[in-house]
């Protein structure tokens, strides 16, 4: 994998990659392990809002029942990590970085003004009926912390809800710029993160843009098709895995 990784970081440069997903897709999972190989920062919504929660109800409350957290807070606690200087020189892997319709917006723009302009965007797709099997597992784990969004079923029904209404479409506008990077996530974590770096590399041995694949040319490639709401095709077969954990600030990990 190190070749491939190689030219991964070369197309990337300073660049920012952006991964959405059902709950309990993986993102963070992903996020941080392709940080590592990569040697990026890793952000992720989730941590930064949940890291707010003691200091502003609003977002607890918010967070508890399932909801996203509205706009306004997004625009003033996440919003700003984009343009860190101490993650100037790096590129960013970004969890569910704008998760709201209208908030891909702020993000592209912001991205590409701070020096980390978005390269591509990852859909872990999911059908619902795999992400209630693994929320049936991690109770049994207990390997997600003690979150309150986790505790219910009638609360994960609503993160489904808010991932369906507000989050597709902010992938369908990344889609029509040509930024999608489909992959499956069902598989075992070696396998899911060696499709990752299959579709990546595909970007990066096709793409000499600035804006990537549009949806016809993945299949054209056979590379994937989109599928939000359940399963993708496999993306083009690669060689091989390689393992490693990274982290941003002093946000602690937990996958989303």
């Amino acid at each position: 994998m190190d070749e491939r990784i190689e030219i991964i970081k070369k197309w990337l440069g300073t660049g920012s990659i952006n991964i959405f997903g059902m709950p309990f897709s993986g993102k963070d999972t992903v996020g941080i392990h392709l940080a590592e190989v990569l040697g990026a920062k890793f952000l992720s919504s989730g941590l930064i809002l949940r890291a707010s929660e003691k200091e502003d109800k609003e977002i607890e409350t918010e967070m508890a029942t399932g909801q996203l957290v509205n706009t306004d807070k997004f625009r003033s606690i996440v919003l700003p990590y984009l343009a860190k200087q101490e993650l100037s020189e790096f590129p960013l892997i970004l969890s569910s970085v704008g998760r709201w319709e209208g908030e891909e917006y702020d993000v592209i723009e912001k991205a590409s003004d701070a020096g980390h302009p978005i390269k591509a965007v990852i859909v872990l797709n999911l059908s619902e009926a795999e992400v209630k099997t693994r929320w049936d597992a991690s109770k049994s784990l207990q390997d997600r912390g003690d979150r309150l969004d986790d505790k219910e079923e009638a609360i994960l029904d609503m993160r489904i809800k808010e991932f369906n209404e507000k989050t597709a479409p902010v992938i369908e506008t990344y889609q029509k710029r040509g930024l999608i990077a489909p992959v499956k996530a069902t598989g075992t974590r070696e396998e899911v993160f060696s499709n990752v770096i299959d579709v990546l590399m595909h970007f990066a041995l096709t793409n000499e843009r600035e804006i990537p694949l549009t949806e016809e040319e993945f299949e054209e490639n056979g590379s994937g098709t989109v599928n939000i709401h359940g399963e993708a095709k496999e993306v083009d077969p690669g060689e091989e895995e390689e393992e490693s954990v990274s982290e941003s600030d002093d946000i602690d990990k937990e996958e989303e």
